[in-house]
């Protein structure tokens, strides 16, 4: 007996078998169900995501004796040669084997003709962006007003070499990469109906390596069953795909959290002696860095992770700002692993370079230089206090990275770390209201001074200052600027500090509100002695003249406006 892959065997004859594409199927349902049938189609997209196949149904639905219809019988006569592939009315061809103008002419005569055997004659072009200019051309007023016997469908993975003056005469339909879940359903539901053992980890696998493509995850699927002896197996696949086990990748997680740096090489060097793909360990450490940012900041969504645990106790072990570093890293020293003297090299120095640059909040301890150190020779990250843990997406805004529009949420202080200031250290301002003059003597420039002149002091409890900001300046707290107005004030009062902005009314008391009255009652001063001047008032009663206030300025000594 003939095998046929998995492939071939378990192409959708439907619209509702299709994966995915659900923005196409509706469209071209609903057009169908009521009789809009456009007289071409562009079908565009990675390979393996649904364009033959959704030509193919629409050919079906175009030629079913049961009339045009959405649904397809796939008994009749018509139906079962468009899915073997033999009927006369359905012409697929393949641009680029038929490039040239001779080409499209010797098609385009013969769709003058009426179908043979169906309702119409329906031209399927895959790859078209590979015709010739050519042929493009010598097929526009066809394209555009076909016979009424004849329907387009094009495919391409390209469609930015396609001429816009064949793109504006079509139906276009962009197909998107099937997402992992998608796939993996796909997969599992064609291993149950083939009565083949399976691991849904396996198939997981196999879902990610397809990278959007449906038929790459089939014939990925295919090779693990000859691979595994007819079953689909987590470890089989590991190994067929050159994969990393999510158990490296915990132990890697595991020496990063200890600051471990001995364990860290020696699990570079086993990954090394397994021959398995750098590449493919720093996505596995890039992905599980995306998990502990999840758990993180919305715990209720890794609850179905496949390693939740290990996921919930990595939260607890790391910051947040330290993941977001951590995956960073992972993610930039994939794309470097090019530029390294050997995949080996720039492994193990991105994994160093994870264990160098560690966000200062990241480190818990009040007294940096009184650490113990590892045994790698570098000081260990201890984990932090489970509560502080939990509130690390607040601990991270209440830092000047985001803004909410409610009142803040309350911030655990850490303990102040006593610095040896270069110069002398000022207290912040027992009063709210010395707070303007309080920033303005801050060394800030720049945005940074534009957020420290629209803030006001609302509230200190220990080492945590809530401050109101303007609704109309709220773009002002940015994780840039807050820091820089954190690290000014940390340096002038010679304490650790927390800032929390409260978006709100505007701040009355701030220092561009306060200068904003001053430079107010000047120009209301000037203006009146202005008008009280004997040659203002003779000109305004002689030519009943008009003062413009805009136009009056206080001068400088120099004798220039202000």
């Amino acid at each position: 007996m003939s095998y046929q892959v998995l492939a071939r065997k378990w192409r959708p004859m439907s619209f509702a078998e299709l994966s995915g594409q659900e923005h196409v199927v509706t469209a071209l349902t609903n057009s169908l169900s009521r009789g809009r049938i456009h007289h071409a189609y562009l079908l565009t997209g990675t390979r393996g995501v649904g364009k033959t196949t959704i030509a193919r149904i629409l050919a079906k639905s175009l030629n079913c004796v049961t009339g045009v219809t959405a649904t397809p019988c796939g008994v009749c006569a018509a139906c079962k040669d468009i899915d073997a592939g033999r009927f006369v009315d359905l012409l697929e061809l393949d641009a680029a084997s038929n490039t040239g103008i001779d080409n499209m002419r010797e098609i385009l005569d013969n769709a003058r003709y009426a179908p043979t055997a169906g309702r119409y004659k329906v031209y399927l072009i895959d790859e078209v962006h590979m015709l010739s200019k050519a042929a493009f051309n010598s097929m526009l007023k066809t394209l555009e007003e076909p016979p009424e016997h004849v329907r387009f469908v094009l495919a391409t993975t390209d469609p930015q070499k396609i001429p816009v003056t064949v793109l504006s005469r079509c139906l276009q339909f962009n197909l998107k990469p099937l997402s992992p879940a998608q796939i993996a359903a796909r997969v599992a539901h064609i291993l149950t109906e083939e009565g083949i053992t399976q691991e849904p980890a396996a198939v997981m696998l196999i879902a990610r390596a397809a990278q959007g493509s449906l038929r790459d995850g089939l014939s990925l699927l295919d090779q693990a069953i000859a691979f595994g002896a007819g079953e689909v197996r987590e470890d089989v696949v590991r190994t067929m795909l050159g994969s990393v086990d999510r158990e490296h990748v915990h132990r890697m997680a595991d020496a990063l959290a200890a600051g471990d740096g001995p364990a860290l090489l020696a699990e570079s060097d086993a990954l090394a002696a397994r021959g398995l793909a750098a590449a493919q360990a720093l996505e596995e450490l890039a992905s599980l860095f995306h998990r502990i940012a999840v758990a993180q900041v919305v715990p209720a969504a890794a609850r179905d992770f496949d390693d939740a645990l290990q996921v919930a106790d990595y939260a607890q072990r790391f910051t947040a700002e330290r993941v977001q570093v951590l995956y960073q890293i992972a993610a930039q020293g994939r794309a470097d692993l090019a530029l390294a003297p050997d995949e080996a090299t720039g492994f193990s120095m991105t994994l160093l370079r994870m264990l160098a640059f560690v966000p200062e909040d990241a480190v818990m301890a009040s007294n940096a230089d009184a650490a113990p150190q590892s045994k790698s020779g570098l000081r260990p990250r201890p984990a932090p206090d489970p509560q502080t843990a939990s509130t690390s997406p607040q601990r991270t805004a209440a830092a000047g990275a985001s803004v909410a529009h409610a009142p803040p949420q309350a911030v655990e202080a850490r303990p102040a770390v006593e610095t040896s200031p270069a110069r002398e250290t000022v207290a912040l301002p027992a009063d709210f209201a010395g707070w303007p003059a309080f920033v303005a003597g801050l060394s800030l420039t720049g945005m940074a001074a534009q957020l420290a002149a629209q803030t006001e002091l609302k509230a200190v409890s220990g080492n945590v200052l809530t401050l109101a900001l303007p609704v109309a300046h709220k773009h002002l707290a940015d994780r840039a600027y807050a820091d820089r107005l954190k690290h000014a004030l940390e340096q002038a009062t010679g304490r650790r500090l927390l800032l929390a902005f409260e978006v709100g009314a505007p701040a009355a008391t701030s220092l561009a509100a306060t200068a904003k009255r001053e430079r107010a009652e000047a120009q209301a001063k000037g203006e009146a002695a202005f008008r009280e001047e004997p040659f203002v008032r003779e000109l305004i009663a002689r030519f009943d003249g008009i003062v413009k206030s805009d136009s009056i300025a206080p001068l400088s000594p120099d004798g220039n406006p202000k």
